[in-house]
């Protein structure tokens, strides 16, 4: 069993099915005896996104509001993971390698919380101890 948290783009391309997620973290996000975290600063730049007219198949779900997408998120077996307080102050803390603040957000929370990323951002490999899985 291991615990990974999925950025963005890992997760908006396995809900799609994307045939674009790497073979291993497909097989992450599916195997069951894996707890899979999506993160609110994912959420929050989505709605953003969508809001932005940049992801407008997500519009409905976006809008549905947030009991329907934590109810979404748990039927799939994601589990939602909010932003703490010792997360903010972690983002704030880390190296300037990432000027995104979504990013960073999902750094500080994978490093707090021991979770492995799923991404394919490869500047966060620039970030000693976070351990990675590229999607």
């Amino acid at each position: 069993m291991a615990r990974y948290l999925l950025d963005s783009n890992a997760y908006l391309n396995f809900r799609d099915n994307s045939k674009a997620i790497h073979k291993e973290a497909f097989e992450a996000i599916t195997d069951a005896e894996n707890i899979l975290f999506v993160s609110l600063a994912s959420l929050w730049e989505m709605a953003i996104k969508t809001a932005n007219g940049k992801l407008p198949t997500y519009a409905r779900l976006i809008a549905s509001g947030p009991a329907f997408l934590e109810d979404s998120l748990r039927d799939s077996n994601f589990t939602f993971l909010p932003i703490a307080l010792r997360h903010a102050l972690a983002a704030a803390a880390l190296p300037q390698h990432h000027r995104d603040p979504f990013d960073r957000m999902l750094i500080a929370q994978a490093l707090d919380e021991g979770l492995i990323l799923i991404t394919n951002d490869r500047i966060f490999a620039l970030y000693p101890g976070l351990q990675l899985l590229p999607a």
